[in-house]
């Protein structure tokens, strides 16, 4: 408890840091990527959203992938540069706001993606090897449901429970707030997994 009580930023460093991470993270890439491409804009196909999913349903697979990676190496990038300048913690603050940059961009009306690729590069920043959890929860799920979206809700609940586990006090704090987040941008895709709606991985829909 004393170490979430205790961060080592002074107040205008942090409101500095939160901006940077804010700015990095409110890139929009898969909205950037697909005009560039001459595919429009993005938000008017499937789900209406500028992450990596969505830009898949242009057809353009190295698009998505490349959505997917600068989507999550943005959250990383903030966490490198705060760590580099002011330490750990500020580490922290720019990846949580780089992830709020992602899901709510001024740019778009504060409407963005829903924070998933983001959420693991700042995963990779913070504790790299953390990365390896959220992935073998994501393709186990995966492999007994076939759902994407289910994958990630599930990765994400189990990423600050371990954190928790090892004593990581603040890394839990951040990484559960960003799950609950999380877990509110996918409230269709919940209501679609109950109802036994929601697309499967392979599945067109």
């Amino acid at each position: 408890m004393n170490e979430i009580l205790s961060w080592q930023v002074g107040i205008p460093a942090a409101f500095g840091i939160a901006c940077l991470g804010y700015l990095l993270g409110s890139i929009p890439f898969g909205l950037l990527l697909t005009r560039m491409a001459g595919l429009g804009d993005v938000r008017k196909i499937g789900s209406g959203n500028i992450g990596a999913t969505n830009v898949l349903r242009t057809g353009n697979k190295k698009l998505a992938a490349a959505t997917l990676l600068l989507d999550a190496f943005k959250g990383t990038a903030a966490v490198w540069i705060a760590h580099y300048l002011f330490g750990q913690d500020a580490g922290l603050i720019a990846g949580f706001f780089a992830f709020l940059g992602h899901l709510f961009p001024v740019w778009l009306g504060f409407k963005g993606g829903k924070g998933v690729a983001t959420y693991i590069g700042i995963l990779l920043g913070i504790a790299p090897a953390m990365v390896l959890v959220f992935a073998f929860i994501w393709l186990a799920i995966a492999y007994l449901s076939r759902y994407s979206s289910l994958s990630a809700l599930v990765a994400t609940l189990v990423i600050p429970v371990v954190l928790w586990i090892l004593g990581q006090e603040k890394m839990t704090l951040v990484m559960a707030a960003m799950t609950i987040i999380t877990w509110w941008k996918h409230k269709a895709n919940i209501e679609r997994l109950i109802l036994g709606t929601e697309t499967k991985i392979g599945q067109k829909g």
